[in-house]
């Protein structure tokens, strides 16, 4: 594979020597003697293994790092300016407001990796001559490229990818809010299960990409080129079902409360089957119990500490939802999409109908990449055939839980558990 920077500019390091180079970064960061900043600038690193090393700060730039092993790395504020890391593996690194300017990523794998506000615009190196001053190298001006790059389920909120040539990308399930994509090439991407909400594409081209089931809210699509692209269940400006305004909200709510209060004496529980609910903004606290919202849109909504013992939530979008200290014991929530929300020190354990009767939580089939559970109850909960993939379990209660044919790659927190995997 032909490297990205100037040939004959880089200096072979040993894996030894690399080492060495990180054991001083290490002592630098820990206030120990004999510490330095760890840089491996104009250096050739390909192939060298960088697993779970601490190396925030560290200088990359124009770095060949082809096939590089990051995994685990932590590399906040590292500078990548110009850098070659193709086929490079960065799974679950942090690389937080890295300077990956005119960096290549193509067929690196970042899956996981967190790249908030991480700069991938074009960048442009210039090096010493002596006769002329700083000059420009060959093919100097760089285009950020991550052609084939894998960024699954990985964190961009408010990156700036501005430019950048990614074509047949893969940034399924990804976290792209806020992000900047303006001029982007993003031909045959992958954005599928995407969040997007509030960025910016604007003259990016996306002819050809698949959307399908992506977040576009507040998304400027000013000039996009959307040819060919799938759009199936992109969740948009546009209500997506009947929107509530239409609905006698006010009522209907007021119903619910007495229904809750006279223990089903008088009034109705209300039922949002197939409504968007996201003009609501806030239901923290209400009495929701036995709500039924069936395939409704509650994307985005602040719903800490919401009582919905017994609701209905088969099929409902419930990503990027709070639903912090939620009361969700007994729901169905079969089929529903629940990524990216926080379940921190939810109730998702049985509910007691009668002395005889229980009824354990369904969240069989659910949908929950990267969301968190941690501390939460989950006795007995039904998590059969679910997508727990990057979900996090940490101090979950999971006594009999029912995890079987559960995909969970790169959950937390369900190590210890021998769970049959799908």
């Amino acid at each position: 594979m032909q490297a990205f920077g100037t040939a004959g500019m880089h200096r072979r390091l040993s894996q030894e020597e690399a080492d060495s180079i990180c054991a001083k970064h290490d002592r630098l960061w820990s206030a120990k003697p004999g510490g330095a900043r760890a840089v491996f600038s104009w250096m050739d690193v390909s192939g060298l293994n960088f697993r779970n090393r601490s190396l925030c700060d560290a200088d990359f730039t124009g770095a060949v790092a082809v096939g590089a092993k990051f995994c685990n790395a932590k590399l906040d504020h590292a500078v990548f300016f110009g850098a070659d890391l193709q086929q490079a593996d960065l799974t679950e690194a942090t690389m937080r407001r890295c300077d990956l300017r005119g960096s290549c990523l193509r067929g690196a794998d970042l899956s996981g990796a967190d790249l908030f506000e991480a700069d991938l615009r074009e960048g442009s190196i210039a090096a010493i001559d002596k006769g002329r001053g700083l000059r420009l190298l060959e093919h100097a001006t760089r285009v950020s490229e991550a052609h084939g790059a894998t960024l699954v389920g990985a964190n961009l909120e408010r990156s700036k990818l501005s430019g950048i040539l990614a074509v047949r990308a893969d940034f399924t399930d990804a976290v792209l809010k806020d992000a900047k994509l303006v001029r982007a090439n993003l031909k045959q991407a992958s954005f599928a299960g995407a969040n997007l909400a509030g960025a910016d594409l604007s003259g990016a081209d996306l002819s050809g990409a698949d959307l399908t089931d992506s977040v576009l809210i507040g998304a400027t699509i000013y000039l996009c080129n959307t040819t060919n692209a799938r759009m199936e269940g992109a969740l948009t400006d546009l209500p997506s079902g009947v929107d509530v305004t239409e609905l006698p909200y006010a009522q209907m709510m007021a119903e619910h409360a007495q229904w809750c209060e006279t223990s089903g004496a008088k009034g109705r529980p209300s039922v949002f089957d197939g409504a968007d609910l996201r003009a609501l903004k806030s239901v923290k606290g209400y009495n929701l119990t036995a709500l039924s919202a069936k395939g409704a849109v509650l994307y985005g909504l602040d719903m800490e500490g919401v009582q919905l013992q017994g609701a209905h939530l088969e099929g409902a979008d419930l990503r990027a939802c709070n639903l912090r200290r939620a009361d969700l014991r007994g729901a169905r929530l079969m089929g529903a999409k629940l990524s990216g929300s926080d379940l921190r020190n939810a109730q998702l354990g049985p509910l007691m109908i009668s002395a005889e009767r229980v009824m354990a939580s369904d969240l069989s089939r659910v949908i929950a990449k990267g969301t968190d559970f941690s501390d939460s109850d989950l006795r007995h909960a039904v998590m059969v055939l679910s997508d727990l993939s990057r979900s996090n379990f940490t101090g979950a209660n999971l006594r009999n839980a029912d995890f079987t044919g559960a995909h969970r790659v790169g959950a937390r927190g369900l190590e210890a558990l021998q769970i049959p995997q799908g």
